[in-house]
């Protein structure tokens, strides 16, 4: 029996009129006819089609669409539209942030559309109608942030869905089960965005990588680096490549090179670094100033431009130092041997030399490529030792200093015994490196010390105790002269007439709404800046940063003064260094773990040749990639603190600890350990005693019926409440006020 088929129908289509228009604005650069509208809304009778007719009649009657042409049909667009960029928050709404506006532009839940976290959008205004506030509705995804996520596989018969371990992640996402690359239920996956249907409510996607087990210490770290497209090892023909190249010092290329292998050279560096990619030399001219050489590994001689070599290099464009791991820029074969300026070893090096008087003026300068040969290795620990062991060094004759080597100090370099002058100019550098801070603290530069967080590590990787570590004189020696070679590269290309394109490392000035919020947040400790100018503001900073030093709120009071700071970033344009107070500044001392200053050996000898200036528009692109992956290494380095930093709570459930309010918000209080630097949440709902209401502008919560208040900066105590290692949180339950005399 012939049966026909029936048409679907939906004999009075509801709202027709908006929903006509709401299809033709949604894809506002398009034309669309009645038969296009009507398998939209999935209706093919005649009824429905004679409904869709009339309705675009009389939208044309009214002129909110135009007839392009005949029965093809545009709206008429009359708003405004802008772009930005989408901030999720947790619940599913999200701010987006554009250079449009002042303040970030908030998007309600229903009028997200399919963007996700990060994503540049394309968005327009309106009004709600009861409150009369503005608020953004989505119309376009003009590019997506990120196309693969990390999180945990639930698998049904027929298919799955990856619960994302991201909070701002607000879909989970479906999963075809020929597509979870034989993933277990429960499993940490790497999963690849591939099609948001129409109709669909979660992103459709597959498994490219199963992670492990979560929980398990390797799952979460390469989940990290996984979370923010970051390499967890190198591809083997990128080890091959490099492990096939000429590392041997050949006598044809050192007579290209300055050689300096007779000068006294040394480096400083943390005891358990692997990679040493600057040396200092030291000379005491005739005339009675210093010969200084600033010497960094000559990455360039091997890495060469259009290889699988350079192009891993530059896609990585950084090194990622996680707790308990190195993930490098260059493979091993490069980074900790050829490339790395070990002790008793001939190496190639890209060299910035300078002769300095007693000021630390820089009377002489001089670039270019050498060959040096390390006489010794300091850790940072020993040249500490010598600089404490001659504590009235520099109120003496500088040429003449009289040093002793500290018996109790057990010294990475063997030879040391043999080159006491060694002791000598440590002493003297120091000397020079504190003239040429004080000279940058004149001039405004901001001095941030901010506490290192450090974890000890057993076998396994598992913390068994947090410090945090700050800077001592022999860390501020290195700095100081590191910052002089970057300054001096720097000026001397960026000085050139005709314009020469390099790569700057530039830093704007402090946003003033930033540092208003952060003077409102200061005084509850007491502090006060000076907002009038900007010499007054970086005078007043350093005040701020010094009287904190040692204090309970340290580390809050320096995190915050950091976000109030513009990011730093490379670019090829200059506009200087405001937190150094530098003109001009580039990156040229670590080309081992940052592409960057590769880039900056290349066009300085490029310069150095004679070359033509190089193609801006090309190398401001390389800026912004190397930019954008040290924000994402930094985000999964902080991630690795973090997770550690719970692991070590995760065996201290039972303990009490004194934390500080770091944070107020109206669904809990940040609070950060001062012992351990953990910060981890009192959820609100958690506390019991009343019921506790979020007040912003006293930065507290507090108690409707006791009156009681928790405020940022207060000393309380906490317990662990949960440590959770898969989702990343640490709760704290709260016990009570500290009280210092009890």
């Amino acid at each position: 029996m012939n049966r026909k088929k029936k048409n679907k129908s939906s004999n009075n289509l509801q709202n027709l009129s908006s929903t006509i228009l709401s299809i033709l604005k949604k894809e506002k650069n398009k034309t669309f006819n009645y038969k296009q509208i009507a398998a939209i809304l999935e209706v093919n009778d005649a009824s429905s089609r004679n409904q869709i007719i009339k309705n675009l009649q009389k939208l044309l009657a009214k002129k909110e669409i135009e007839e392009v042409e005949r029965g093809k049909f545009k709206a008429v667009i009359n708003t405004e539209y802008y772009t930005g960029v989408l901030d999720m928050a947790a619940r599913g709404s999200g701010y987006i942030i554009t250079d449009e506006f002042e303040d970030d532009v908030y998007v309600a839940s229903n009028n997200i559309n399919k963007a996700l976290d990060g994503d540049t959008v394309e968005f327009y205004l309106y009004k709600r109608r009861k409150s009369g506030k503005l608020e953004g509705e989505i119309t376009e995804i003009i590019k997506r942030a990120k196309n693969e996520y990390v999180g945990v596989i639930q698998l049904q018969k027929n298919f799955a869905f990856v619960i994302a371990d991201s909070n701002k992640m607000h879909k989970d996402i479906f999963v075809p089960i020929n597509k979870t690359n034989k993933a277990e239920d429960g499993d940490k996956v790497l999963v690849s965005l591939e099609d948001w249907p129409e109709k669909a409510d979660s992103p459709h996607g597959k498994v490219i990588k199963v992670l492990g087990k979560p929980g398990e210490h390797n799952t979460e770290i390469h989940s990290i680096l996984a979370e923010y497209g970051l390499p967890a090892d190198f591809p083997e023909e990128v080890e091959a490549f490099a492990n096939k190249i000429d590392t041997s010092i050949t006598i044809e290329e050192t007579k290209k090179r300055l050689d300096l292998r007779e000068t006294l050279t040394f480096t400083i560096d943390p005891h358990d670094a692997k990679d040493f990619d600057d040396a200092l030399s030291f000379k005491i001219l005739d005339n009675g100033q210093y010969e200084i050489g600033i010497h960094i590994a000559d990455v360039s001689h091997y890495v060469q431009p259009n290889t699988i070599l350079d192009d891993e290099a530059y896609e990585r464009a950084t090194s990622i130092y996680l707790v308990d791991r190195v993930v490098p820029m260059l493979p091993e074969v490069l980074s900790n041997n050829a490339c790395s300026l070990r002790p008793h070893e001939e190496k190639y090096t890209f060299s910035a030399i300078f002769n300095l008087n007693q000021k630390a003026e820089v009377t002489k300068q001089w670039f270019g490529r050498t060959v040096t040969y390390s006489d010794a290795r300091f850790a940072y620990e020993e040249a500490q030792a010598i600089i404490e062991n001659n504590p009235n060094s520099d109120v003496l004759n500088l040429a003449g200093i009289n040093t002793t080597i500290p018996e109790s100090v057990s010294l990475t370099n063997k030879n040391y015994d043999t080159k006491p002058e060694i002791a000598q100019a440590v002493l003297i550098l120091n000397i020079l490196a504190k003239k040429m801070r004080n000279k940058r603290m004149a001039s405004g530069a901001i001095s941030f010390d901010k506490l290192e967080v450090k974890f000890n590590l057993d076998e396994d990787n598992n913390p068994i105790g947090i410090y945090a570590k700050s800077s001592k004189e022999a860390n501020k020696l290195i700095e100081e002269f590191m910052l002089l070679a970057n300054r001096k590269v720097a000026e001397f290309i960026g000085k050139q007439k005709p314009k020469k394109t390099f790569i700057y490392r530039i830093h704007d000035e402090p946003d003033e709404s930033k540092l208003a919020a952060l003077q409102n947040i200061i005084g509850r400790f007491g502090h006060k800046i000076n907002l009038q100018d900007r010499h007054t503001i970086s005078k007043s900073l350093n005040a701020l940063l010094s009287a904190v030093v040692g204090s309970k709120e340290q580390n809050l009071v320096d995190t915050l003064t950091i976000r109030t700071m513009s990011k730093a970033e490379y670019s090829t344009e200059n506009i200087g260094h405001y937190g150094l107070a530098f003109d001009y500044y580039s990156h040229f001392t670590s080309p081992i773990r940052r592409y960057p200053d590769v880039m900056t050996h290349r066009l300085l000898q490029h310069y150095l040749d004679g070359g033509k200036t190089a193609n801006q528009e090309v190398y401001e692109d390389k800026c912004q990639h190397s930019s954008n992956m040290e924000y994402l290494a930094t985000k999964a380095e902080r991630d690795s603190i973090k997770y550690m930093q719970i692991k070590f709570m995760q065996d201290h459930k039972d303990e009490n600890f004194v934390g500080v309010i770091s944070g107020v918000t109206d669904w809990g209080i940040y609070v950060e350990i001062i012992s351990n630097k953990c910060e981890g949440m009192v959820r609100l709902q958690d506390l019991k005693d009343d019921h506790y209401i979020f007040d912003e502008k006293e930065y507290a919560v507090i108690g409707r019926k006791t009156k009681n208040m928790y405020q940022l900066g207060d000393e309380i105590v906490v317990k662990v409440k949960q440590a959770d290692l898969v989702k990343k949180h640490l709760d704290f339950e709260l016990i009570g006020k500290y009280n210092a005399t009890e």
